[in-house]
């Protein structure tokens, strides 16, 4: 009798909106029979150790500062570096967690860490204040099949100004540019996903993906469909997995 490989998908619990994406993973299980065949479970990281087991991690929303600060001060900035920096691993990082992935940060805080698994660089608060936070339906169908009509939540959030390549010199601006000291380059290039049209006649970019690392300028979990979180499964953790 074959055994199912276990596929562990954790959420960084530090700060922020973690528990909303695990039970959004668990009502996937719930909702779709297909994954029966499949031994998925889904933790809360707040540990090396808990990192460790791990085939996938989801870094969640929440206040990008502060999951940085908690990160370091708890002994868990290395362990994350590390694993962002294995090509086997799969991560999404959602709002918050977009800009801790980033490679480059513009209108960060002092002492403020990222892990420079995606090749861009995020602007914080790119929308404005909370009181500009908004709610939208977008087509996500040229990268989630059929799914034309998904609600998303922007709250506070960022967006990628830009796309890094390694030939690109230091960057000149009037507003300070944190760089992450991770000397790690992922080696896929960065497929964007997804750009707001005409909003105050500006195009921005929302979701990108390189590799097998997302991210995402707004909170999929903070709605009721669960096909994003879906989707990472299939296309992150059992795709990933079956093509190394």
């Amino acid at each position: 009798m074959t055994t199912s490989k276990h596929f562990v998908i954790g959420v960084l619990a530090l700060q922020g909106a973690f528990r909303e994406h695990l039970i959004f993973f668990q009502n996937v299980l719930k909702q779709y029979d297909e994954y029966s065949k499949y031994a998925l479970s889904f933790i809360e990281v707040k540990t090396k150790e808990q990192l460790e087991s791990c085939n996938s991690l989801v870094i969640p929303g929440g206040e990008s500062t502060s999951i940085s600060y908690i990160a370091e001060r708890t002994g868990l900035l290395e362990p994350l570096l590390e694993f962002v920096s294995d090509d086997s691993k799969s991560v999404w990082g959602t709002c918050a967690g977009l800009i801790f992935l980033a490679r480059q940060l513009k209108g960060g805080k002092k002492n403020q860490h990222i892990l420079g698994g995606l090749d861009i660089e995020v602007k914080r608060n790119a929308f404005g204040r909370q009181l500009n936070s908004f709610e939208t339906h977008l087509d996500f169908s040229s990268f989630i099949p059929g799914v034309k009509e998904f609600p998303t939540v922007f709250i506070r959030a960022p967006v990628i100004s830009k796309i890094l390549n390694d030939t690109e010199d230091e960057p000149v601006d009037d507003e300070p540019i944190i760089i992450s000291s991770n000397t790690y380059r992922n080696p896929s290039p960065v497929d964007v996903l997804y750009t707001l049209h005409d909003y105050n006649q500006t195009d921005l970019i929302v979701a990108v993906r390189q590799g097998n690392k997302l991210g995402t300028s707004f909170h999929p979990e903070l709605g009721d469909d669960v096909r994003f979180h879906k989707w990472f499964i299939d296309e992150f953790v059992l795709l990933s997995e079956t093509s190394t």
